[in-house]
């Protein structure tokens, strides 16, 4: 059965001979795999198309009963390739697209994830990636359920507001100072409310502000902490992130 669906690339791995196996997140299908015949000799068909978080109108072919698509073509929307292109750049893309692979179930369409990622995708630049990072991270642990309270103890329901706020690996909130765990990061209280502006405005309210890595590094870090307690695994790309210059 022919479908097609605006879709993101997310990832893509050899498969056979010249035959690439590609993860897309459909908007109307969710995340899907498919096979895309020849794609690396194929210009015609991808050329350009099967980068990670390019935005493009995908075309495949579903055979009931089999869990691989047959991926017949991709016709580019916009590609995040288009603008300069630096090592910070491809890595934090390919952090978003890592993310969303790992988290996301297959064949489960998630419009409000998807068009958060379009809007993040669309605000990493070469100049700027730890803002759109810090919002794509603050926004998808919300919207799959895993993000606890910022502003209570986990452990004895204390509010936080100002005071002094923690986090572990192995712990599922924040923590008070009298309830914090060997080998504890701190977050600021700046980081805390950045989180809660995060969640009252869209992501270009906050281009233009100065965002050094160090802004909400913290926030992201806890977050980050989320996703892979989550998934039950380490991010690869968020290691690349962490070697940063």
């Amino acid at each position: 059965m022919p479908k097609q669906s605006e879709a993101l690339v997310l990832r893509t791995y050899p498969f056979h001979e010249a035959d690439l196996l590609v993860a897309l997140f459909t908007r109307t299908d969710g995340k899907i795999r498919g096979v895309a015949k020849a794609a690396l000799r194929s210009k015609k068909r991808f050329g350009g198309a099967l980068e990670p978080l390019t935005y493009v109108t995908a075309h495949w072919q579903e055979k009931e009963k089999q869990e691989l698509v047959r991926l017949d073509s991709c016709d580019i929307i916009s590609s995040p390739l288009a603008t300069e292109v630096t090592y910070p750049r491809v890595v934090a893309l390919s952090y978003v697209a890592e993310v969303i692979d790992q988290l996301l179930p297959d064949r489960e369409p998630n419009d409000d994830i998807f068009r958060l990622t379009l809007s993040v995708v669309d605000h990493l630049t070469a100049s700027s990636i730890w803002m759109p990072l810090t919002y794509f991270d603050l926004w998808i642990v919300r919207l799959i359920g895993v993000l606890p309270e910022l502003h209570a103890c986990l452990a004895c329901g204390t509010l936080l507001n100002g005071s002094r706020a923690y986090f572990h690996p192995l712990a599922e909130g924040l923590l008070c100072v009298n309830d914090k765990r060997l080998a504890s990061t701190e977050m600021s209280a700046d980081s805390r409310n950045l989180a809660t502006e995060m969640f009252r405005a869209p992501v270009e309210t906050f281009a233009k502000m100065p965002w050094p890595r160090q802004r909400g590094a913290d926030l992201r870090k806890f977050l980050a902490q989320r996703i892979e307690r989550h998934i039950e695994k380490k991010l690869t790309t968020a290691t690349m992130l962490e070697r940063l210059d």
